[in-house]
């Protein structure tokens, strides 16, 4: 078989986070719209999800979690990562907690610890890469423990947040765009932790300008097209791979694709201990995943000589 150009990782997000989540994504990767799955451990239908990976032979990883929901440790009574109620502070409590020093990083470790080996119960193996969940994975002082961890446990990938184009991207509101861009900010000061640490990641990062109704067979060529030449992923994405230089003819490009596809969930039935937020009740989840699974996308992707595979595969 001829070389791909690109070697293309398309990640369904949020595996576990309720049974018509969990039911979407197996629809979307039998059909061929995504190709590895990140789980979170502490949602309410992560065992039925691990059934699932293993039935159907998905690649899986894990969705780290430490915003949303309750805890996998049972170590964190009065933990700082809880609020009074015993749940995560959510995506921008946590961030105002770590911004102000509340966070005590030994509880940090104490529950990705606990998360990487709750996985390893319901999957029976190590993830084959590990990421955040709402990105905290490279928030300062987080990714040092973050990586740390991952090493310690020999998980080879995880995922670097940085987008070519975002910046240009007209359809992002101006909320989430700031949001994103401190993502970016943050990921690319991860680069050299991980670097140091031996976590390898993708060539390229895509997903923040095609989430929810931003995504179209369109906007997933445009993206796409950022990984297809090596000029444009140099000038890009310059620093932020591991230990490579700008990929040559002679290598496929790497990228990974984040998405969110599935079923809306229903009110009162999933999420991770506090049900489902807006964000998987959305019909984005429906739009993502009838998308992804578009034979016209899907003929792209071989007319572009676009391989679709898992981490463990690169």
């Amino acid at each position: 078989m001829p070389q791909p150009k690109v070697k293309l990782v398309v990640t369904g997000d949020d595996f576990g986070y309720c049974p018509r989540r969990n039911r979407g994504i197996v629809e979307c990767f039998l059909k061929g719209g995504v190709s590895n799955v990140s789980l979170l451990v502490n949602a309410t239908s992560a065992v039925d999800a691990a059934e699932l990976a293993k039935r159907h032979l998905i690649p899986i990883g894990l969705h780290a979690n430490l915003s949303e929901g309750a805890p996998v440790s049972l170590n964190l009574k009065g933990s700082t990562l809880l609020n009074e109620e015993g749940f995560f502070h959510g995506k921008t409590g946590f961030r105002k907690a770590l911004q102000s020093g509340q966070l005590n990083m030994y509880e940090v470790e104490q529950e990705l610890r606990a998360q990487v080996k709750r996985f390893c119960e319901l999957v029976g193996h190590l993830p084959f890469h590990m990421d955040g969940h709402q990105h905290v994975h490279v928030l300062p002082e987080v990714r040092e423990v973050f990586a740390q961890v991952v090493a310690d446990f020999g998980i080879c990938y995880t995922r670097i947040p940085v987008e070519p184009g975002l910046h240009g991207c007209p359809l992002i509101p101006p909320h989430l765009r700031d949001f994103y861009i401190q993502v970016q900010k943050d990921a690319l000061s991860s680069v050299e932790v991980f670097r140091r640490h031996g976590i390898r990641w993708p060539d390229v990062y895509l997903g923040l300008t095609t989430m929810g109704q931003n995504m179209s067979v369109a906007s997933v060529k445009q993206a796409l097209s950022y990984a297809l030449g090596a000029s444009s992923l140099n000038n890009a994405f310059t620093g932020a791979q591991s230990d490579s230089p700008a990929p040559k003819t002679d290598r496929p490009i790497t990228a990974e694709l984040m998405v969110h596809p599935g079923h809306p969930s229903r009110p009162q039935e999933g999420g991770c201990g506090q049900g489902p937020d807006d964000f998987s009740q959305s019909e984005d989840r429906q739009h993502e995943l009838e998308t992804l699974t578009d034979p016209s996308l899907l003929a792209y992707y071989k007319q572009e000589s676009i391989q679709l595979c898992a981490f463990r595969d690169l």
